[in-house]
């Protein structure tokens, strides 16, 4: 059949394979795109590529989660490419942690309420856009 469901009901092996292919791809593009943000700003006296990785993939994940929920206009390979893969890996917590863990005390607060709270901002910038456009 041609939507990758064989006679017998059980789906093909490729078919189980593109959200994996897709989630790769994205996921990719996001750690490279990443680590360029990191080399390009200034580590001291905080991790600034993070905190604007960070930032920028929440707002990012802010307009696609609610455009898709809004406006239904992403396709779900769409959302697997760009949510799961790309700000996925282009945002990182693990990354957040370890560079937390060797700040010193006042900066390790700072960072975390950085963090936090300017991605909790990006995130509600993000759904503000998107209902915007929507």
């Amino acid at each position: 059949m041609s939507d990758g469901t064989a006679a017998d009901g059980s789906t093909h092996a490729l078919v189980r394979l593109e959200p994996l292919v897709l989630i790769a791809v994205g996921g990719f593009v996001g750690a490279v795109l990443r680590h360029a943000v990191a080399l390009a700003l200034p580590a001291t006296p905080l991790p600034w590529g993070t905190l604007a990785a960070n930032v920028a993939g929440s707002f990012a994940l802010g307009v696609l989660l609610y455009e898709a929920h809004l406006a239904d206009a992403l396709s779900p390979e769409t959302r697997l490419v760009l949510g799961t893969g790309f700000l996925s890996s282009f945002t990182t917590y693990s990354t957040f942690a370890v560079e937390t863990a060797g700040l010193d005390p006042q900066l390790l607060v700072a960072n975390v309420a950085a963090n936090y709270a300017l991605g909790f901002a990006a995130v509600l910038a993000g759904r503000f856009v998107a209902r915007v456009i929507s």
